[in-house]
């Protein structure tokens, strides 16, 4: 059995909400195993009265630190120093940092640099170098949870789009189209994780939810200008969905295609 990633989750609760971490750390689980679950405030403070529950529910250790002086953030600099301290470790495999602030930008690049595997996860107005230093960023606002409002700036929720509307998000079209023809044999036909993986690469906070669809197969579905396969590749192993742009030319069946997926037939995993 594959070994599952050790991660560090810190969190700044003074950029962070109480509501969101359940759902927050059922993200984590994706990735990995959450051997460390901090959160870093002045507690003696009434600002983050209403994570106590929080906290007890899902173990995790509030660390104390005081604010010395009106205006400056000391928080911030507990958490990187107990990040590189936990990196000097050797113990683990990746870092979650849970923030909305542009500060941990630095620590996030230093933590790639040793070769950590870095997510980051914050509000929708999270500054985009932070964003960009991460290796994948999740919005918090697209995970399931009974929150507060939404800032003003941030907006609201909209109905699942249509194929019209995916297809007149240029933006979005020229990301999908790129990392199908990167990831795209001779015949134009491109494994999806593999197509996953480069738009992660290419932008870490891209996620099938921020289009109102769960998977990123689903997502491609949507647009309609993809072909998409379920593949067999036999010997019990589990089917592989495979994409090509539709202006590709058609080319010949290869023997180890078989009938286009429908919608149903779509496994119930795919790279996201």
């Amino acid at each position: 059995m594959e070994t599952a990633a050790k991660l560090a989750v810190l969190i700044d609760a003074d950029n962070a909400q109480p509501a969101a971490v359940e759902a927050l750390l059922a993200e984590v689980a994706k990735y990995g195993t959450a051997h460390v679950k901090r959160a870093y405030g002045d507690w003696t403070g009434t600002s983050l009265r209403g994570w106590k529950d929080m906290l007890l529910a899902q173990s995790i250790q509030p660390i104390q630190q005081f604010a010395y002086t009106t205006g400056k953030n000391a928080t911030d600099s507990a958490l990187i120093i107990d990040a590189m301290d936990l990196l000097y470790s050797g113990r683990f495999d990746g870092f979650c940092i849970v923030s909305s602030d542009s500060d941990f930008t630095r620590l996030a690049s230093r933590l790639r640099e040793s070769g950590l595997t870095v997510y980051g996860f914050g509000e929708r107005k999270t500054p985009k170098p932070f964003v960009a230093a991460c290796d994948k960023f999740v919005y918090t606002e697209n995970l399931n949870y009974t929150g507060s409002p939404a800032p003003a700036d941030v907006a609201p929720t909209k109905a699942t789009p249509t194929a019209a509307q995916l297809k007149g998000d240029t933006a979005l079209v020229v990301l999908l189209r790129n990392a199908v023809e990167a990831a795209s044999d001779d015949d134009g036909w491109a494994p999806l994780a593999s197509v996953g993986n480069i738009i992660v690469k290419q932008r870490p906070d891209f996620d099938p939810r921020s289009y109102g669809y769960g998977k990123l197969s689903d997502l491609v579905t949507a647009t309609t200008l993809f072909d998409i396969e379920r593949r067999i590749p036999g010997g019990g192993k589990p089917g592989v969905i495979y994409v090509r742009d539709k202006r590709r030319p058609s080319a010949s069946t290869p023997k180890s295609r078989v009938a286009p997926a429908t919608d149903s037939a779509l496994p119930s995993t795919t790279a996201s």
